[in-house]
């Protein structure tokens, strides 16, 4: 989708692009698209689970076949991949709810993942995720959580979760707050102490999960997974970087992130590898049912699973999902920088001239 703009925007685009061959000249990364996950084809490259919930949740994920059939995974007409659970069933006391998870058929070793979604799921009982998880044994290639959260809360919690001795710096300058155990920062991400809490990092922003973020309009998650660490930026709709609108991100714009594992306490590419990306859905379990009783939610946590009428708000409404790499420009790489930069000049120009903001005189 293109959003009009007056000829002169056009033509300024046009002219940066054209010109930041030179300034890239100076940059030592650019990051350019290696997937794109959106529309009719979403599903296309991605397997969906069935096995038991890891997380000991009251959930059934069904097949791919079962999940479009019944409506818990779609594409609208207008290109919006909805994934939701089961919001229409009356189960009897103590029954799993249906569900979705699904797994990207590519693995990545580092990146710079962006999603834009209208809508992330939440309400009583509700435990979403968005995350990667390397392959082999768990956890010893990593869990990166970028989105997560239980119940109705109003804040996202970014998690790592390794193998011992990958440990996040209290130092790192990141906007978030480090989750604590008994008052204790969990500066250890060792999945194995602390009953997997990992470390973790909450928002501080009330538009970062929940049904603000929802209606806000949703708006775009990035995670830049480098050898400078793991980075993880959130923008509500009204607040997202124009460079990512444009499909040239540039994370050094952004400011500081919400949360960040430097290199310095842990070994980024020893702890995470060959990760593939993971939507999930997932209800009562070892976050949302332990702590159901002081969520402010009514009865228990089965009680609630009962009743289809309290999940449908457990909905994802994605609207792209972008993986880009890194190319790396030394003080050589003007001409590489140049081509790339005015090759996105004249596809901006192209686009114009089709959709009639321009003309060529």
């Amino acid at each position: 989708m293109f959003r009009k703009r007056s000829p002169w925007s056009i033509w300024a685009l046009c002219a940066f692009a054209m010109t930041s061959g030179s300034i890239a000249q100076n940059t030592s990364v650019i990051w350019v698209i290696e997937d794109t996950y959106e529309g009719q084809t979403f599903f296309d490259t991605f397997d969906f689970y069935t096995g038991t919930d890891p997380t000991n949740g009251m959930v059934t994920f069904v097949d791919q076949q079962t999940a479009f059939s019944s409506g818990l995974a779609y594409v609208t007409s207008d290109n919006k991949v909805i994934m939701q659970g089961d919001n229409t069933t009356w189960l009897p006391l103590g029954t799993n709810r249906s569900s979705v998870r699904i797994s990207s058929q590519a693995m990545y070793n580092t990146g710079l993942f962006v999603l834009d979604l209208d809508m992330a799921p939440w309400g009583c009982g509700v435990w979403p995720a968005f995350w990667t998880l390397g392959s082999g044994t768990w956890p010893y290639n990593g869990e990166i959580d970028i989105i997560e959260g239980v119940h109705d809360n109003e804040h996202n919690q970014v998690t790592w979760h390794t193998a011992p001795d990958c440990n996040l710096t209290a130092t790192t300058n990141f906007t978030g707050t480090i989750v604590q155990t008994n008052g204790v920062d969990n500066l250890q991400c060792n999945a194995f102490i602390n009953n997997n809490a990992g470390c973790g990092v909450t928002e501080w922003s009330r538009a970062s999960y929940g049904p603000y973020f929802d209606s806000q309009g949703g708006g775009v998650f990035a995670m830049k997974w480098d050898d400078n660490g793991i980075a993880v930026w959130s923008f509500y709709r009204a607040a997202v970087p124009e460079d990512i609108v444009d499909g040239l991100p540039d994370p050094s714009t952004w400011g500081e992130p919400v949360a960040e594992l430097a290199p310095n306490s842990c070994n980024i590419a020893q702890f995470f590898a060959n990760h593939s990306i993971i939507f999930d859905i997932t209800f009562c379990g070892d976050w949302a049912g332990n702590s159901y009783a002081t969520s402010g939610c009514p009865g228990t946590c089965e009680e609630t699973l009962m009743d289809p009428a309290n999940f449908v708000n457990a909905s994802w409404i994605i609207n792209s999902l972008k993986v880009y790499k890194s190319a790396t420009l030394s003080s050589g790489s003007s001409s590489a920088a140049t081509a790339y930069y005015s090759q996105s000049a004249v596809w901006i120009a192209a686009v114009a001239i089709t959709l009639g903001w321009l003309s060529l005189i």
